[in-house]
């Protein structure tokens, strides 16, 4: 779900016109003094509407002036240490007025040690007490996990769990009262997180929105670095730009229209039988075809491989998502993070290289060694669902980073689980979205907003039985389609406009 700042205001606007929500209890500076467990306080000041800056944005960057229009509020920083060797940093954004009675707790990207400036703004704008963490550690890197396995159980779950404790604390003892509903929203590493947080610590929140979430962690590290030892050792079997652009225009001629309407954009690219063969060079090569080694990369990305070990099937990636790989295979940031997982948390040695990476044993190593600390495959959610927490996870199908088959293969081991779809349905929802990269991004519709979803399912008893997503080209909208809850898809109707989310029914296929 995209941040902008045209849209920073509008909810800011939309919050507004909601009405007066509640207001403080007392001073944001006597929040400087509390005491709670495992924790030091080491800021509280009140930030005055439009004053905040985040640390990392010059005041001319698009970032910066979404801020101008946040309103004024609290801003609480802190320390927590629940280990000896833990150093966890946390903020919480308190509204000075108009505080909607809620908490919303935001997600992390990759392995990244940052306060998410942006998704505290946006949450503080509805109306949200909103909270972040740096998970335990400052930096992009795994490097912090070297001789640290403290540090490694605060960035798997323990710095979420922390920082909601304190939140609500903080909260309560600001205004008076706690959090009327609590609610988790994140993406990619945020999405992971939010499915731990049900897995682990189910009392924590009453709601939450996880999307394309980097769940099978280990997996996702082993897919990238065998493709990336197959590229490193053959730069003929690489696909550059005009390779990739054939054969997403190959997958789009075979898949495209299978689902009722030529969009530019695969509906269903799990019933998508594209073999990338079909373009391989009869004669010369060319840009109108793929080499050999070329096609047997295509097939490599899109294969799944298996833990020898448990037999599961870890995805691939799907067809549809050629667009956003790069020369070596997976995404950018999928190729640094695996590497890191197996350099500062597999092997733990800072000078192991992707050329040491043996697939046959080193799959089943990952997991083994995570032990369930980062990887959130747990499908055991029913203290979670007993409680009355309400579930929404969305991905991509045309995600480049994270498989949206580890999102799907979750949801139907959830289900299994707990005796079939229909005993999930009421309490977890998965939402899949034809084109969207990841999180965003990619030729399909992928701007909606889950967090009204979610509320309303929380709050009202209201299931999202279907939300809308539109695409937007020049600052207007395009199209809008709706996305399903799994496994049913977006089925035209087959009259009027295919670009009209009022012509398609939510049906399994």
């Amino acid at each position: 779900m995209r941040i902008l700042a045209g849209g920073l205001v509008a909810v800011l606007l939309a919050a507004a016109m909601h009405g007066r929500g509640v207001e403080a209890a007392s001073s944001c500076e006597a929040l400087a003094a509390m005491a709670l467990p495992n924790t030091t306080v080491t800021a509280a000041r009140a930030v005055e509407a439009g004053a905040f800056r985040p640390p990392d944005a010059g005041n001319g960057t698009a970032a910066a002036r979404a801020f101008v229009a946040l309103p004024a509020f609290c801003r609480v920083a802190a320390t927590l240490a629940p280990s000896n060797d833990s150093d966890i940093k946390i903020e919480v954004w308190l509204p000075a007025t108009n505080w909607n009675g809620k908490l919303q707790a935001v997600g992390n990207g990759a392995f990244n040690g940052t306060i998410a400036y942006p998704a505290l703004a946006t949450a503080l704008a509805r109306g949200y007490a909103a909270a972040s963490t740096d998970t335990g550690h400052v930096g992009g890197s795994a490097s912090f996990a070297l001789g640290h396995p403290e540090k490694v159980i605060d960035f798997g779950y323990r710095a979420v769990h922390e920082m909601t404790v304190a939140a609500k604390a903080l909260v309560a003892a600001h205004y008076g009262s706690s959090a009327r509903f609590s609610y988790w929203n994140g993406c990619s590493a945020g999405g992971r997180q939010g499915l731990k947080a049900a897995q682990r610590f189910p009392a924590d929140f009453d709601g939450i929105i996880a999307g394309a979430p980097g769940l099978d962690w280990t997996g996702r590290a082993s897919q990238a670095m065998r493709i990336a030892q197959v590229l490193q050792r053959d730069d003929g079997a690489r696909l550059p730009p005009d390779q990739l652009s054939l054969l997403h225009a190959s997958v789009l001629q075979a898949c495209d229209a299978r689902d009722g309407v030529k969009d530019g954009v695969v509906g269903d690219p799990q019933r998508c039988a594209f073999d990338p063969g079909v373009l391989q060079c009869k004669d010369a090569e060319g840009a109108s075809c793929l080499t050999a080694a070329q096609v047997r990369t295509a097939r490599l990305i899109y294969s799944p491989v298996v833990n020898p070990q448990t037999k599961r099937e870890i995805s691939g990636l799907f067809p549809g998502s050629e667009r956003g790989w790069t020369d070596l295979g997976w995404s950018a940031s999928g190729r640094a993070s695996g590497r890191d997982q197996f350099r500062f948390l597999v092997f733990k040695d800072a000078a192991w290289d992707v050329e040491r990476f043996d697939a046959g044993a080193d799959v089943a190593r990952a997991e083994d060694v995570d032990k369930d600390t980062i990887n959130a495959l747990d499908p055991n959610l029913t203290a979670f669902i007993a409680r009355g927490g309400k579930l929404i996870q969305y991905h991509g199908w045309s995600d480049p980073q994270i498989s949206p088959g580890a999102s799907v293969q979750y949801y139907e081991r959830v289900a299994q689980a707990r005796g079939g779809p229909d005993a999930v349905h009421g309490a977890y929802r998965l939402f899949m979205a034809p084109g969207m990269a990841h999180c965003s991004g990619g030729e399909g519709p992928d701007t909606f907003d889950m967090v009204a979803a979610l509320e309303q399912w929380v709050e009202r008893g209201v299931a999202p039985d279907r939300i809308i997503a539109s695409k937007s080209a020049n600052g207007a909208v395009t199209r809008t389609r709706p996305l399903c809850p799994h496994p049913q898809l977006a089925t035209y109707s087959g009259t009027g406009s295919p670009d009209d989310a009022a012509n398609f029914a939510c049906k399994v296929p």
